[in-house]
């Protein structure tokens, strides 16, 4: 069986999978670079110093447009490099925080598809992964990783671009890989997302309607806004409303709600869930302010604030009550440094809807920290 490693960039077939180049058994092994579609070819029985020096020829400049090049093709290159024969494959994580690799991840194992496919962990600062396989690298392979580093990435060393600095998180001395189910791949994918398409491509990618911590978050917050208004007061203006899951339960409570969401596949699905039980829009808060055509009883601003929206949009919003939701930190760095300074709102009460946990997600194939959630209900001020 030959292996074939495909990576976004050369280093990182260095920095994440030294352990496949290394092997002892010094079998065949392929390196796709997804950034150039290079397709390169370490022979079986060369040493790990001759394969490193072939990978070193292929280093780049930093380059933040190195994207992937697709799961068709990749899936040519992994043909090539296969040519009919047994085969395993390697790659990224598809939640790898660096979104290229990330995106990588995901299309090299559609790309290998009938392959058997491990992903790296890689750099998941925020998920601890229930890995498959964990290789720690001896102390010459520990060298062997370090000098490659200072040889040939020193630019990277000095980088401050996010996607490719370096530094010591970034370059293991224990690679741990996992297997996963196209389905565990796609949630990954998902759940680090955040705000771009990928978040929208499964349902339900933050599992509301599985977690007992999302429940308990929903629930509470629902909770927290009938005891403040009752449905006679007027309808209520849920912004970001994604899938639904608060909508539903504000609608059972026997509230209007005007569901705002502008993203397609999740408006879909909130159109789905909620019928005709809520009214729903494609404004995202900016379209709100700048057309302030929905007037309520308040406005829920859930769980929404963490994109660096200009909080001062608020002031154009046509009504006298917004409910927001946050997790703690953000609160204080985001919420009350704004608050300060606010001409036209001030904070009526504040309350814990939820505390912090730790919670598996992407059935159980990682865990992370829910980070908690506290509710602020702002009041605009009144004047004269």
């Amino acid at each position: 069986m030959i292996d074939i490693v495909a990576v976004l960039r050369a280093e990182d077939a260095v920095l994440d999978f030294l352990s496949v180049l290394a092997d002892p058994r010094r079998t065949e092994v392929h390196v796709l670079c997804g950034d150039t579609r290079a397709h390169l070819v370490l022979p079986p029985g060369t040493e790990l110093r001759e394969r490193l020096a072939v990978l070193a020829r292929h280093v780049r400049p930093v380059d933040d447009t190195a994207a992937s090049p697709g799961p068709e093709p990749l899936a040519a290159l992994v043909r090539r490099a296969a040519a009919g024969r047994s085969a395993r494959l390697w790659t990224h994580s598809p939640a790898d925080n660096r979104r290229g690799r990330g995106v990588l991840g995901r299309d090299a194992a559609l790309a290998g598809a009938g392959l058997p496919v491990r992903h790296a962990v890689g750099y998941s600062p925020f998920l601890q992964f229930i890995s498959d396989l964990d290789r720690p690298l001896d102390g010459s392979q520990v060298t062997a990783k370090l000098d490659f580093v200072n040889r040939h990435c020193g630019h990277l060393l000095r980088s401050a671009s996010p996607e490719q600095m370096l530094y010591t998180a970034r370059v293991p001395a224990t690679e741990r890989y996992f297997e996963a189910q196209p389905g565990e791949r796609d949630r990954l994918f998902a759940l680090l997302s955040s705000l771009d398409d990928g978040a929208a491509s499964v349902e339900d990618p933050w599992e509301f309607e599985s977690s007992p911590y999302e429940a308990e978050r929903l629930d509470a917050t629902t909770a927290w806004i009938a005891g403040r208004l009752s449905p006679a007061d007027g309808p209520l203006i849920e912004v970001g409303a994604c899938e639904g899951a608060l909508t539903a339960r504000l609608g059972a409570k026997g509230f209007a709600v005007e569901a705002t969401e502008p993203n397609t596949p999740f408006r879909d699905r909130l159109v789905a869930r909620v019928g005709d039980t809520a009214q729903v829009h494609p404004d995202g808060l900016e379209e709100l302010a700048a057309r302030p055509r929905l007037p309520g009883a308040a406005y829920l601003l859930i769980e929404m604030l963490y994109y660096g929206q200009d909080l001062d949009l608020l002031d154009a919003l046509p009504t006298d009550r917004v409910f927001v939701a946050l997790e703690p930190e953000a609160l204080a760095t985001r919420l009350a440094p704004w608050l300060e300074r606010a001409a036209h709102w001030e904070a009526a009460e504040e309350e814990v809807l939820v505390r912090p946990a730790l919670e598996a997600v992407c059935g159980g194939r990682a865990y992370l920290s829910k980070r908690g959630s506290t509710g602020v209900l702002l009041h605009r001020r009144t004047t004269g």
